[in-house]
């Protein structure tokens, strides 16, 4: 099955667009088609940055967690690839989760690895959109 870890930005997108691509794939989760996992730290940024921008969406933000694992903060300071330290912990904690992949709208700091699993640890790391994509191809 596959095990799907969700940065900040990806809850963020759910909670304030409900019909939104991110949130359907906390509507498939639910039904089973995979495990959703997400960071103590991810959370708290995606809660942070909806109330900062949309404090309406807050109690979406709780309403999607509810059905979520979510890893603590990991005490592994190494980190495979090279990421800003805001990052690190993302990536560290999908590894600790044992994520298949990881969902991110940081194209900045993540897009390089994107669709390299021979370079992240065998997590493939993609856009919601290009997640989506590749399930119904």
């Amino acid at each position: 099955m596959k095990r799907i870890f969700l940065d900040g930005n990806v809850i963020f997108t759910a909670a304030h667009n409900p019909a939104g691509k991110s949130a359907l794939l906390f509507e498939l989760g639910q039904k089973g088609y995979w495990e959703l996992i997400t960071s103590q730290l991810a959370c708290e940024e995606a809660r942070r940055n909806i109330g900062i921008k949309f404090p309406e969406c807050l109690p979406e933000v709780d309403k999607i967690l509810k059905d979520i694992k979510i890893i603590p903060h990991t005490t592994q300071s190494s980190c495979p690839l090279e990421l800003p330290d805001k990052d690190k912990p993302i990536f560290l904690a999908a590894i600790q989760g044992r994520a298949t992949h990881l969902l991110t709208g940081d194209l900045t700091h993540f897009g390089p690895f994107m669709n390299k699993t021979a370079e992240t640890q065998g997590i493939l790391i993609q856009t919601v959109s290009e997640f989506l994509l590749s399930i119904i191809e």
